[in-house]
């Protein structure tokens, strides 16, 4: 009896040369990412990349920001595989990649230090607890004025784009427990654990990019 193959844990096919992945979606979506993202990390950044996929992010931060510390992580073997290979074309030292599960209870013990915590296509092909596991985890680990940047489609009620509802029954449909999330529940799950929405922008294919900081006043209670 053969054994069954994994199921694809992207919604795209990521080609590969030797044990780089590579994205289509990633290649198209970087450039806007970097254009927001990259001026709001400080110099020496320590960055904590959740859901990494490819690598292809880490790897385009790190190679235009050398003073940036960069960690990626991933649950699956093949994609940290290949975040590793990817990492091993720049100069200078790299983190290694490292296996963190946002559906567990405290992931994020043992894992500290970052100023920044930023998750791309992500919440929208896993279960609601990684959304609730991942500002649990910022809050635990990211001092006052720390950032989280999440990027990727929203629901926002009667502005919602058609595709994105599409987008929503699609996923859906391959797994009950995905969906494109409304801005408002994502929203609530952070400041829940004392972070606020200080920018939303616009991106090209009706994405969102989201800038989430500490409150001061929380961080002090």
């Amino acid at each position: 009896m053969s054994t069954p193959e994994k199921p694809e844990i992207a919604l795209e096919k990521r080609h590969s040369e030797e044990a780089r992945l590579f994205s289509s979606s990633t290649a198209r979506n970087l450039p806007g990412i970097f254009d927001v993202l990259q001026p709001l990390l400080s110099q020496g950044a320590r960055v904590l990349e959740i859901g990494s996929g490819t690598g292809e992010h880490g790897h385009a931060f790190c190679a235009a920001r050398q003073d940036l510390d960069w960690q990626c992580s991933d649950p699956d073997d093949r994609s940290r595989e290949s975040q590793a290979a990817w990492l091993e074309a720049l100069e200078g030292d790299c983190r290694n990649p490292i296996d963190l599960d946002l559906t567990k209870l405290g992931w994020f013990d043992g894992v500290a230090g970052f100023d920044a915590l930023v998750c791309m296509n992500v919440i929208h092909i896993s279960p609601w607890a990684v959304a609730r596991g991942l500002a649990a985890g910022a809050r635990a680990m990211l001092a006052p004025g720390g950032l989280v940047f999440l990027y990727g489609p929203y629901m926002e009620g009667e502005r919602t784009a058609e595709s994105n509802r599409a987008f929503d029954q699609s996923l859906k449909s391959r797994n009950p427990e995905w969906g494109v999330r409304t801005l408002d529940s994502v929203e609530r799950v952070f400041a829940d654990c004392g972070f606020k929405l200080c920018q939303r922008v616009e991106m090209p294919a009706n994405n969102l990019s989201l800038v989430f900081r500490r409150d001061n006043d929380d961080a002090a209670s």
